[in-house]
């Protein structure tokens, strides 16, 4: 059921201040892909991403009643800067995006792609990339309304590096 009042939805770049509102959902977005839980070190892993300038987070928060005060940070993007070669110009990727389950269906993970295409023409990206799993069905429909197709052209390999 929808609520009456649509739940408005602030995004906004995250800085070092925000660390200990993104960890925990960085946390919960790697718990989500089988991940051992590890906060400190999803909170180290995005501390070093902001000081190194190598991510954008985005961070998503609401306002959880009318009447507070304060708003409830919600779900996060982080995007990372890579370029084409042949297209001799910068792209984004949209690495990670989660929002906590509570609040899934107000729009959240919506406002964050905006937000990360909005950040991708800022940059002068020429494409906005993005993978998911084959079976994250709610995910790929969303990014289909948004605009996003499956490449056609390329076959994108992975290979597993020991550490």
């Amino acid at each position: 059921m929808t609520s009456p009042h649509p739940t408005p939805v602030h995004v906004r770049r995250a800085s070092a201040s925000d660390l200990d509102d993104a960890a925990p959902l960085f946390d919960a977005y790697r718990t989500f892909y089988g991940a051992p839980s590890d906060l400190a070190g999803a909170r180290a892993f995005l501390a070093e991403r902001l000081t190194r300038d190598e991510s954008v987070i985005l961070l998503a928060s609401v306002t959880p009643t009318p009447a507070a005060r304060t708003q409830d940070t919600v779900g996060f993007a982080q995007l990372y800067p890579s370029f084409s070669s042949v297209s001799l110009a910068p792209i984004v990727i949209l690495n990670d995006l989660f929002v906590a389950p509570s609040a899934r269906r107000l729009g959240v993970a919506g406002h964050l792609i905006d937000a990360a295409i909005a950040h991708a023409r800022r940059t002068g990206a020429v494409r906005l990339e993005l993978s998911t799993q084959h079976t994250n069905e709610r995910a790929l429909r969303l990014y289909r309304a948004k605009g996003f197709v499956a490449d056609t052209e390329f076959l994108h390999l992975s290979l597993p590096i020991e550490r």
